[in-house]
């Protein structure tokens, strides 16, 4: 896996900066009108401090100028830490259009900070969406190599980005490399496992699986000639097209097992059809136009 590391904007130390009791209504109060400002109360003689502190500024630099962060020393500037109830340090608090609008105490890894900047309308990581949109890019440009990479790398950095570790089975998928894409799912947060493309691509890869083992489109092209009514050989070769990537073809073979038979084989070929539609997705126009037809099937 590559590891790339977040560019920080060129000008990223005017957004971070130090300050005062006597400075905080412009440096936080008047700025948070502008962008989400983090006051990070700290002490030089505060272990969780230094260990924080960068942190914050390597997120700040991150945020493409939508966030910034304010350091008030607590030895020297005691007032505000006062008002707001600071009592232990490392104490950070959100202001948004004047008012403290969430905190933490502690330090926090950088992904922590990321999840705490964006529930509180932050600008978000540009440098992620800016690789997540160059990754989509080259998976799109069938560049399947180049984007796994470039979604590798952001998984690295931010493992619970759902965006990037889907974009990584995608890429891995499109490469034939099931064990991967399906590895890859296995990152997936536990309360996003249900998402609609988590499932999609669990069954892109059951697909892709399925259409390893399928046999030969000719061959069983020329056994339904001989045999029309070779269900399973129908069957197989609605595998096989669908991993050809015939959608179209695929789904046509298995509605016509249900035209002449639709209890065949515990109505596998029904069943078939629903993986077909949860690994293709319900926007897919090949997907749309067989619902329908399934619907017409089973209800007339």
């Amino acid at each position: 896996m590559n590891d790339v590391q977040p560019a920080a904007p060129e000008h990223s130390g005017e957004l971070v900066r130090e300050s005062t009791d006597a400075r905080f209504k412009p440096d936080v109060i008047d700025a948070s009108s502008e962008a989400l400002v983090l006051v990070d109360f700290w002490a030089p003689w505060c272990a969780p401090c230094r260990q924080l502190g960068p942190a914050l500024e390597k997120v700040i630099a991150e945020q493409g100028g939508g966030t910034r962060l304010v350091k008030i020393n607590i030895d020297e500037n005691q007032a505000i830490a006062g008002q707001l109830g600071v009592q232990s340090i490392p104490a950070v608090f959100a202001f948004r259009d004047g008012k403290p609008v969430d905190g933490f105490m502690g330090a926090l890894p950088e992904s922590e900070i990321r999840k705490f900047i964006e529930k509180n309308g932050g600008s978000g990581n540009a440098q992620v969406k800016a690789d997540l949109d160059a990754a989509a890019a080259a998976l799109k440009g069938s560049d399947a190599e180049t984007a796994g990479k470039l979604y590798s790398a952001i998984v690295q950095q931010n493992p619970d980005d759902l965006a990037a570790i889907t974009g990584l089975a995608q890429a891995l998928l499109a490469l034939d490399d099931l064990e991967g894409a399906a590895k890859a799912l296995e990152l997936v947060p536990a309360n996003k496992q249900n998402d609609p493309e988590v499932l999609s691509l669990k069954a892109a890869i059951d697909l892709a699986a399925q259409s390893e083992d399928a046999g030969d489109i000719e061959a069983l092209e020329a056994a339904l000639q001989n045999n029309p009514d070779d269900h399973a050989a129908r069957h197989e070769l609605a595998i096989a097209l669908g991993g050809a990537g015939r959608r179209e073809e695929a789904l046509e073979a298995l509605l016509e097992i249900i035209r002449r038979d639709r209890e065949w084989n515990d109505e596998a070929a029904r069943k078939q059809l629903l993986q077909f539609f949860d690994a293709w997705g319900a926007g897919d126009p090949d997907v749309a136009r067989a619902r329908r037809r399934l619907s017409t099937l089973l209800f007339s």
